[in-house]
């Protein structure tokens, strides 16, 4: 938070000058003159200065405990007054030092009434263990996040673990202990006594309110959250602390999944949009413009947008289960949840309206936030903010407050609630001739079969089961996609595909509440339904993607893999021990990032070879993540760190991996521990089951495992050493033409070193030319024979001239010549690899220029199919032939036969 950089007036002038200003604080001084010596003023009020403070007090009965605490209130109050009214301190150390100033003051009560409640009736234990119970206070509001203003009260609920009863002489039951405790408790802060009081204590915040039981168990409070919790209990609870208690960890379990859903939660901001303006309209009836808590522009609008983002996102994004509104704020910003710009001027504005708010309540340590309407009053309050007049204070404060209700306008404001005009051809029942001849109106070709599909979509059950909430989104949702569809270059098949989805998700009502809120995102998926089927139908598949569609910066912008690998991690720790949710994520963070990948494709801003790139660099992050929790997951460990390492072969292994692309991997270790081969093969078991699963959220990779040593018949982890020995001595000719594309993709650096240095030895064997080319052509044939093509079409793959020609000619020219010529053996790809032949001189320039060529359009030809759904990669042979021509060419050139 900030500071003020000038240099504060001296101790004695502070306290003189303080005390001009708060009428509080000249009483504290009048009733006692040595409160506050002079020295105290250079040095925040710790904890352990209250501990120290309390401990010397003799706390025997409940009115010394009284006593106690309101004087080491009035301690803290009067320097703290001073610190920050001569700017030695700042807003942190204000909210801290009162939230301090409270926590002790309630753990210090409740241990000295504890003990005197105990003496009398015995431990309360619980009714099956018997073992000893406490009472649990949950701080909530600014208590719980640690941003109590200067004269705030608490909101408290209080809560204990299990039913049963005291073990003394005259029992109680636990219900009953707790209740007088906690009677005693809030007597002890909020009474008024001479010395006056420590805070006023709310808990209306409790099970049922006013009407509740002052305390419940944790069982009653998981009940009532279950079956009865309202919206307005997610949001006050997203401040719940425990601030006592052994069972903190347990408390927090019961409530964290009422507050934080595991999907994103849309919905939230109906619910966020409601509370506001009842809060809005009470602030109109009392006439109370001029709160700078609950008016226009507030602190409260601040925290809703905080808080707002929190109950859509937190379950899915622990970074936002925070009490406090400052982080959150800067999580948001970070993570561009809202803009950053937007982000700088609410935690700016934040923290003017809380300096604000705290010389507000100096003054008569009232809680007030309403600005004072006598003009005088005014003018000192902008003295003491620093303002050289009450217009220039003014407008600062004008300022803030309408930057606030800007970015809350952007982001509450309801989308537009007049019927869209196309509502009729969803809502009402028009006769079908009508309704086609309206949709080819719009451009629809089909408008007949159309208008029977949305007739069938509302007479369906899925539509007549909706709640009345949803139903009332997708009224509106419907009308807009058929107008979207229909600007569309293919509208008849965007809409069947938005149509498809909204089926999909008609019970889901945060992804329809998503969709609905945020016009744009409706545009933006029109655009990828119409660019794509294959697109279309891996949203639909996943519509926890429909979030990524919000902003387009974070879309369209190049992975940063550090950071992404370096949230990805964080994310996965959060989630410890709950195997289920880390399979979830990481299925969720490759969907999410293909999302971008493809977004970015349709855009025409990301070449093939890039985008081949980026699927390789994020199967490898994958893949790390994967290896390091399953080792962390195995109950039995010979070591922290495994000596073991995923070997990539294929488009894994030449960085050419596809959308949908498998993944051929090799497990290889090298350790000499007796048990290695055991627990290494555990783990290769346990890598392959969280990469094929199939979860909620999909499957992570198909994976190929055959290309290990004997193929499926052999082992399925293999040891550094009989893979140095097998592919030396006894590996086909096929698998020394796999070596030319694979790489270690993850695990021990050391094994990946040394698999690379086998990989270039193997490569760089002499080998006769005749039989090299005599094997080359007949695993060829072997190949052709494998995939027949029936159809009139050209397979752009598997048929000759096609892109496994083109591979086949590459290896043979890395094994035929890499002895000679050791940058044959870099992984650099086929294209790569082809001019370096060519610039050896091993092919000659045109040739290796035309089939260069040839290749990358078969590779943009096999692209093009996979995301128009297509299940084979062929296309009318007349429209490749000057490229099939190429590479047979240069086939017949290099082998003088074809195949």
């Amino acid at each position: 938070m900030e500071s003020n950089n000038a240099q504060p007036p001296a101790a004695a002038d502070a306290i003189a000058a303080a005390a001009r200003y708060s009428r509080y604080l000249q009483r504290l001084l009048s009733a006692h003159p040595t409160i506050l010596p002079t020295a105290e003023v250079e040095h925040p009020f710790t904890v352990a200065d209250m501990h120290v403070a309390l401990a010397a007090e003799n706390l025997r009965d409940d009115a010394a405990l009284a006593r106690a605490l309101r004087r080491l209130r009035q301690r803290v109050m009067a320097r703290l007054i001073v610190r920050d009214l001569s700017g030695r301190a700042t807003l942190d150390e204000v909210v801290i030092t009162v939230t301090h100033l409270a926590e002790t003051s309630i753990s210090t009560a409740l241990a000295c009434l504890h003990a005197d409640l105990a003496s009398v009736h015995g431990e309360p234990r619980s009714a099956t263990a018997r073992t000893p119970q406490q009472l649990h206070v949950v701080g909530m509001g600014k208590l719980g996040g640690a941003e109590l203003n200067a004269s705030s009260d608490i909101d408290l609920v209080l809560i204990y673990p299990e039913a049963g009863e005291t073990d003394g002489a005259r029992p109680l039951s636990n219900h009953e202990f707790f209740t007088r405790l906690a009677r005693r408790l809030i007597t002890a802060l909020n009474e008024w006594t001479e010395d006056g009081f420590v805070f006023r204590v709310d808990t209306r915040l409790r099970p049922y309110g006013d009407s509740g039981p002052l305390v419940v168990s944790f069982d009653m409070l998981e009940n009532y959250l279950i079956t009865q919790g309202r919206a307005w209990e997610r949001y006050a609870w997203i401040k719940g602390r425990p601030l006592t208690g052994d069972q903190r960890a347990a408390l927090l379990a019961v409530v964290t999944p009422f507050v934080f859903r595991r999907h994103l939660d849309y919905g939230a901001l109906a619910s966020m949009r409601s509370l506001h303006s009842q809060v809005r309209h009470e602030v109109e009836r009392r006439e109370r413009s001029d709160d700078i808590k609950l008016g226009p522009g507030g602190i409260r609008e601040i925290e809703f947008i905080v808080q707002v983002f929190q109950l859509i996102r937190g379950g899915r994004e622990p970074a936002l289960q925070q009490q406090s509104t400052l982080p959150v704020l800067h999580v948001l910003g970070e993570r561009r949840i809202i803009d950053p710009a937007a982000a700088a001027e609410l935690r700016s504005a934040y923290v003017f309206l809380r300096n604000l708010e705290h010389r507000l309540q100096y003054r008569d340590d009232q809680q007030t936030q309403a600005l004072p309407a006598d003009p005088d009053e005014r003018a000192l309050l902008a003295a003491s903010m620093g303002f050289a007049d009450a217009a220039a204070f003014g407008a600062e404060l004008a300022r803030h407050r309408n930057a606030v209700s800007v970015q809350f306008e952007a982001i509450f404001a309801e989308s537009d609630a007049e019927q869209h005009p196309l509502a009729g051809l969803w809502q009402d029942p028009i006769d079908p001739d009508s309704a086609a001849q309206q949709l080819g109106n719009l451009g629809y070709a089909g408008g007949a079969e159309l208008g029977r599909q949305l007739a069938l979509l509302r007479a369906g059950s899925r539509y007549r089961q909706m709640p009345a909430a949803s139903q009332r989104r997708l009224d509106r949702l419907v009308p807009a996609a058929i107008a979207a569809a229909a600007t569309r270059r293919n509208p008849d098949a965007t809409l069947e595909r938005l149509l498809a989805l909204f089926e999909h998700i008609s019970r889901r009502e945060a992804y329809l509440a998503l969709l609905h809120e945020y016009p744009h995102a409706l545009e933006r998926l029109s655009d990828l339904m119409s660019a794509s089927p294959w697109v279309a139908q891996y949203i639909t598949q996943h519509p926890i993607l429909l979030d990524e569609l919000l902003d387009t910066r974070t879309l369209l912008a190049a992975p940063d893999w550090a950071a992404l690998r370096m949230a990805l991690r964080k994310n996965l720790d959060t989630a410890a021990g709950d195997i289920e949710r880390q399979m979830d994520m990481l299925r969720h963070f490759k969907n999410t990032q293909t999302l971008h990948f493809v977004a970015q494709d349709l855009a025409g801003t990301l070449p093939l070879e890039t985008l081949s790139d980026h699927l390789s660099d994020l199967a490898t992050a994958i893949l790390e993540e994967v290896l390091r929790l399953c080792w962390q997951g195995l109950r039995q460990r010979h070591c922290d760190t495994p000596c073991f390492a995923i070997v990539g072969y294929g488009k894994l292994g030449g960085k050419e991996l596809g959308y949908a692309s498998d993944l051929d991997i090799v497990f290889v270790y090298d350790d000499p521990a007796p048990e290695a081969a055991e627990n290494y093969a555990r783990l290769a078991q346990r890598i392959n089951h969280w990469l094929t699963s199939v979860t909620a959220a999909g499957v992570l990779y198909e994976t190929d495992l055959r290309l290990r040593p004997d193929g499926a018949g052999g082992l399925l982890v293999t040891p550094l050493a009989s893979l140095q020995q097998y592919q030396l001595n006894q590996a086909w000719l096929w698998e020394h033409q796999a070596l030319t594309r694979a790489r270690s993709v993850a695990g021990d650096p050391r094994i990946g070193r040394a698999f690379e240095e086998l990989r270039s030895r193997v490569l760089c064997m002499p080998r006769e030319p005749a039989a090299l080319r005599s094997e080359i052509l007949a695993m060829r044939r072997k190949m052709l024979e494998a995939h027949p093509n029936t159809s009139s079409l050209f397979d752009i793959k598997h048929d000759r001239g096609g892109i496994i020609d083109v591979e086949f000619m590459v290896q043979y020219l890395v094994l035929g010549h890499a002895h000679a010529h050791q940058e044959l053996t870099a992984n650099s790809g086929n294209l790569a690899l082809l001019k370096t032949a060519a610039g050896l001189g091993l092919i000659a320039q045109d040739p290796a220029g035309a089939v260069h060529g040839a290749y990358r359009r078969f590779r943009e030809l096999q692209h093009q199919q996979r995301l128009a759904g297509e299940r084979f990669a062929r296309v009318d042979a007349r429209s490749v032939a000057q490229e099939v021509n190429a590479v047979k060419t240069l086939w017949l050139a290099l082998f003088g036969a074809a195949g």
